[in-house]
């Protein structure tokens, strides 16, 4: 039976059950056609298949959410968020219940191990299996070597926070990468096996976009978790709780850093493969990002110019939270007693957080300068580069003016 059979048998069954969607045999085709090139019939299939969704019974949305991203193509509605597959992790959310903190930590932890380790598992089966997915443009062993030492040094802290591995003893470094995916892959859950296998959709079929998606997807789960922090944060200098504020932005500020050994890992980009897919997301661009966006207005409202701008234009629901009254730190600050405005360990903070985001928007810029160069479009033809180095000088917060960004370094 091949795939689009598969699929308008499921369609045609009576009752069909959600829990026997081939997901599989789907994500194979697209796998191996790539999201741009994948026959017509497939495309049919499923949108025969997604007429039946709304008949279901059940809990139909993971379905229809695989489903939205399977034909985003079709349907005019590509964009960096269906490009990812956001909707299909378990991304942290706002959660403001006692002790969510923590538990919010492990959930951003548990999933950035997940993406890290079938990235690394990736790498490895490429490296001996030519079956593997997204054959074309394979690094050489020297790259694939780079690429895998920064996929684990990147996923480290997060494997230790979690007590998933300790300390590595061994001098081995494929010993330890295979530790790494055994203790991660005992962990999974069937609804994570199916998570990860849902959300790699790329677009064509060189081997650098596996890399690149689960890059960005490891960012946008920080970005979240760092979102949910801002909220939090805010509702304690509104209550007058700023020791705790300033406790939980020291903490997020150092996530952030953590979080900025992605950067070398997507370094390891090979150029001529990002400018092979590249073209293939038009539609899709990292200036589309919600979860950034929040972040960063969370911390202060934007200028009017900004506001107004492709930045937030792109995100109209999160435009339209700031137009609405969403408070920013610097917000709750203004409306803040003077002794926690002025207090000196938030200040420190606050300094603290906003180097932070003013490096990794340092890096962000110097590496697309790389690849891109200094007046070119990003993906999605969006205002690239351009858009990046005008972008590193938005403060943070009124309060931390940024430093003025060094021109030279690598990423």
């Amino acid at each position: 039976m091949t795939g689009p059979d598969a699929v308008l048998r499921w369609s045609a069954q009576r009752r069909p059950a959600v829990e026997r969607f081939p997901y599989h045999a789907v994500v194979i085709a697209y796998q191996h056609n790539g999201k741009h090139f994948v026959p017509a019939e497939w495309t049919q299939a499923l949108t025969t298949a997604r007429d039946q969704v709304p008949h279901l019974n059940g809990d139909n949305r993971h379905l229809s959410a695989f489903l939205a991203g399977t034909l985003d193509k079709v349907d005019g509605r590509f964009d960096y968020r269906s490009y990812l597959g956001l909707t299909l992790l378990p991304i942290p959310t706002l959660d403001q219940t006692p002790g969510a903190a923590a538990s919010q930590l492990a959930r951003r932890d548990r999933l950035h191990a997940q993406l890290l380790t079938d990235l690394i598992a990736f790498e490895l089966r490429a490296a001996t299996d030519d079956k593997t997915p997204l054959p074309q443009m394979r690094p050489t062993s020297a790259v694939a070597a780079k690429r895998l030492r920064h996929a684990l040094r990147a996923v480290m802290p997060a494997l230790q926070r979690l007590s998933y591995i300790d300390e590595p003893t061994t001098t081995s470094e494929i010993d330890l990468l295979r530790r790494v995916i055994a203790t991660v892959n005992l962990d999974l859950t069937p609804e994570d096996r199916l998570a990860l296998q849902v959300s790699m959709l790329p677009v064509h079929t060189i081997h650098d976009e596996w890399m690149f998606i689960r890059v960005l997807q490891a960012f946008e789960t920080t970005f979240a978790l760092l979102a949910s922090d801002l909220t939090q944060i805010i509702t304690a200098v509104q209550a007058g709780h700023t020791p705790a504020a300033a406790t939980r932005l020291s903490a997020a500020a150092s996530l952030l850093r953590e979080s900025a050994t992605l950067w070398p890992l997507l370094a390891t980009i090979q150029p001529a493969a990002f400018h092979a897919f590249r073209p293939y997301t038009d539609g899709a661009s990292a200036i589309q990002s919600r979860h950034y966006k929040i972040l960063e207005s969370l911390c202060r409202r934007p200028d009017a110019n900004r506001l107004h701008s492709p930045a937030y234009l792109s995100v109209p629901e999160v435009r339209t939270a700031i137009t609405e009254g969403q408070v920013s730190l610097d917000d709750a600050l203004d409306a803040a007693q003077q002794p926690a405005a002025e207090d000196a360990f938030l200040a420190s903070a606050m300094r603290g957080f906003a180097a932070a985001i003013n490096q990794w928007r340092q890096t962000h810029y110097r590496l697309a300068v790389r690849i891109l160069g200094p007046d070119r479009t990003g993906t999605g033809y969006t205002q690239g580069t351009p858009y990046l180095n005008d972008a590193r000088h938005e403060p943070v917060f009124r309060r931390c003016r940024p430093t003025p960004p060094d021109a030279g370094g690598k990423a």
